[in-house]
């Protein structure tokens, strides 16, 4: 059953249809890659479903309730976390005191400088560092950490509102090939074991091909092709796209096999 279910979905600015009335769904448990070249629409989607931008037109159900016309905190508050391409954290604060911070804001506390927040919900944060793998390193300041470990973290505070659909924008950007594949097994595992649906942007055809169950391509705002990993390398429409040939898909393909 599908957790996401976007209709018809189209923004323009000023006479360029940026997105143009695209329709796609993301099942609880299930990982959906939105691919496409520079400029396809990509991140207009991702910002109409996290709420940064309006949409002209369509629909954009989460669990049945309209997401359009609501604030980026509203829809946060209904669910939805996200990563960003570049990881961002509070450098001076430890691994720890990041996840505490995003609970604070989970759970709508009030939140004052002079008054110490090291111990609130201390026991959640420790767990959603478990987690990603990052325990042993929760009094670290995030300042110390390679920026793998950053983007672990960065999960970790995602996870933080127990979303129901997790945002991924460029997951793996500035990461080593292994790094990369470490860090969407780690996410697969999290969806896999919560029931958390994955909507994730990304460049890397290798990490694409290996880890989403799905694939959606787009090209000037239109969605061009839907399917699994082999249809869509197969796609000649797709390969057209990118750069005009499918060596782009080739050699994801090397990459993938290498990897296993």
């Amino acid at each position: 059953m599908s957790l996401l279910i976007v209709k018809n979905l189209g923004k323009s600015f000023g006479g360029v249809k940026a997105v143009d009335s695209i329709d796609f769904s993301v099942g609880a448990g299930e990982l959906l890659a939105l691919i496409g070249p520079n400029g396809a629409g990509k991140s207009t989607t991702f910002n109409m479903v996290n709420g940064q931008l309006k949409a002209d037109r369509g629909s954009i159900l989460l669990g049945g309730q309209e997401l359009i016309g609501l604030r980026p905190r509203e829809v946060w508050r209904l669910g939805v976390g996200r990563t960003f391409q570049i990881a961002e954290t509070f450098q001076s604060l430890t691994v720890c005191e990041n996840v505490q911070m995003a609970l604070i804001s989970a759970d709508q506390q009030l939140f004052s400088f002079f008054k110490r927040a090291t111990h609130h919900a201390l026991g959640r944060a420790r767990e959603l560092l478990e987690l990603v793998g990052m325990l042993d390193q929760a009094d670290r300041a995030c300042s110390e950490l390679a920026y793998a470990d950053v983007k672990r973290v960065e999960l970790a505070i995602a996870l933080a509102n127990s979303p129901r659909l997790l945002l991924m924008d460029e997951p793996t950007a500035g990461m080593a090939p292994g790094e990369r594949n470490a860090l969407m097994t780690l996410t697969k595992k999290l969806v896999t074991d919560q029931g958390i649906a994955v909507l994730f942007t990304e460049h890397s055809m290798d990490v694409v091909f290996a880890h989403a169950d799905r694939i959606i391509v787009l090209a000037r705002g239109r969605l061009i092709a839907e399917g699994s990993a082999t249809e869509i390398r197969d796609n000649l429409k797709v390969q057209e796209v990118y750069f005009g040939t499918g060596k782009t898909f080739e050699k994801a393909q090397t990459q993938v096999a290498g990897a296993v």
